[in-house]
């Protein structure tokens, strides 16, 4: 199950998932329900679906949405609940595994056995883990654009991709050109322009600005814990004298900046395909954009007697580029590696708790040590299998430039060839346990990284030491 990702606890795409995609059987056909990444529903007729392939699905898919050849490696379908996601592969039968949906829960989750019960996966089609950002750089078909604009843009308002303030308002400002056309303030653009408003037939206020400003909420440009109680958005646009909480202010100052590329209404489809790119480009500075989510738990420092073996939950994001692991409760980058930073291996059920172990080099007070992160989860097999299986695609992938990227440069990485890879760890036995600090040569076999900073931590380091 490649890109395989569990989601239990973490708001994105699969909270509006707890739904059936397949509304009817009966002896020969089937209407299945597929859900895009702005949570419109295509249906679809199919014969024989116990048997109908991933591959199959995706093809009738593209077919009804009008999609290019780039789609079928751009995107995949999912099986998709509150408590996993599972990027599907293309043999992959989607109401096979649908029936054994409890199985997988079971193996791959911590939920309890009433919520297992009564989960119940939809079948959605989103980004494939597996297709690369300088790929996607040269796509100009529109609808493409569109659904990976979506899918971006949901992960950054769920806090599902972690970012600072000014790259949150930046992204805000672009949903905000999409959403509500270009920034005139005191002109009825944004209002012609939204469907969540009437035209000035069906609703006399329409063709008001503050009439949409007022309704609009600032959690739709905004992850939520940037948006500020007691303004409304935009509260200045409306010349009230009213003062615009700090994220709204960021945000509108942003949005002033968003630059036009079209000179007329009739040139807008060009100009909103201008505005996805943007998104996306600005979403490739992510170094978690396109990634799989895992979850589990790192132990926490120890703080006396009566803190001792307590965890910290974490998301485990993996891409094509690295491993990074997000502190769930404060939306915040804990480490991030890339592949040549790191070794890695993993634990089975069978031999003790399930656990992922990624070791990493460090310094402890100016002395290189090699540092041992170990994540607890029973999703440590899919981790295992994906960085994997990410390596060997990088080792296997020859250097691509794209013929224009959409800041019309090349990509800067994109000529680089393809870094030396570690291997997987060899653990000795005595590894199992913690490992004693200072250490000056790897218990793994294993070759020593080139890099310089082989590592980043975006908190307090010895959150993160695990010996």
């Amino acid at each position: 199950m490649d890109g395989a990702e569990g989601s239990a606890g973490l708001p994105g795409p699969a909270e509006r998932s707890h739904r059936s995609s397949v509304s009817s059987v009966g002896a020969r056909a089937a209407d299945v329900l597929v859900y895009l990444a702005d949570d419109t529903v295509v249906p679809l007729a199919v014969e024989n679906l116990p048997s109908l392939s991933a591959h199959e699905l995706h093809r009738a898919i593209r077919e009804v949405l009008q999609l290019p050849d780039v789609a079928l490696d751009a995107f995949a379908l999912w099986l998709v609940s509150p408590l996993l996601e599972v990027q599907l592969k293309p043999k992959h039968q989607p109401y096979k595994l649908g029936r054994q949906w409890p199985e997988l829960l079971l193996r791959f989750t911590v939920a309890p056995d009433d919520d297992v019960a009564m989960d119940e996966p939809s079948l959605q089609f989103r980004r494939n883990v597996f297709f690369p950002k300088q790929r996607e750089l040269q796509i100009r078909d529109e609808e493409v654009l569109r659904l990976l604009y979506e899918e971006a843009k949901g992960n950054v308002l769920a806090a599902r991709y972690p970012c600072d303030v000014e790259d949150c308002e930046a992204l805000g400002a672009l949903v905000c050109r999409v959403q509500l056309g270009p920034y005139q303030p005191g002109q009825p653009a944004a209002c012609a322009l939204s469907p969540r408003v009437g035209t000035s037939s069906q609703n006399p206020y329409a063709e008001h600005p503050s009439f949409f400003l007022r309704r609009e909420k600032l959690d739709s440009f905004l992850p939520a814990h940037l948006c500020k109680r007691g303004h409304g958005l935009f509260a200045a646009l409306r010349g009230r004298g009213a003062k615009a909480g700090t994220g709204e202010q960021g945000l509108l100052n942003a949005y002033r900046k968003v630059k036009e590329t079209a000179s007329s209404d009739s040139e807008r489809e060009a100009s909103l395909s201008t505005h996805y790119r943007s998104y996306l480009l600005k979403c490739h500075e992510l170094p978690f954009y396109g990634c799989a989510f895992f979850h589990g738990k790192v132990d926490k420092p120890a703080q006396g007697f009566l803190h001792r073996g307590r965890r910290k939950t974490v998301v485990v994001a993996i891409s094509l580029e690295g491993v990074h692991v997000i502190d769930s409760r404060e939306k915040h980058v804990l480490l991030g590696l890339r592949f040549q930073e790191l070794s890695w291996d993993h634990t089975s059920p069978e031999e003790e708790e399930s656990v992922l172990w990624l070791e990493f080099d460090g310094d402890n007070e100016g002395t290189p040590v090699n540092k041992l992160l170990k994540i607890y989860s029973k999703q440590a097999e899919l981790m295992s299998s994906l960085i994997e299986y990410c390596i060997e695609l990088n080792q296997a992938a020859e250097p691509i430039v794209p013929q224009d990227s959409m800041s019309g440069a090349p990509s800067a990485t994109s000529a680089l060839p393809p870094p030396m890879q570690r291997p997987q760890l060899r653990r000795q036995s005595s590894v199992i346990k913690r490992v004693k600090p200072k250490r000056t040569t790897s218990f793994f076999s294993r070759q020593l990284s080139t890099s310089q900073g082989s590592y980043t931590v975006v908190q307090p380091a010895d959150s993160l030491e695990q010996g």
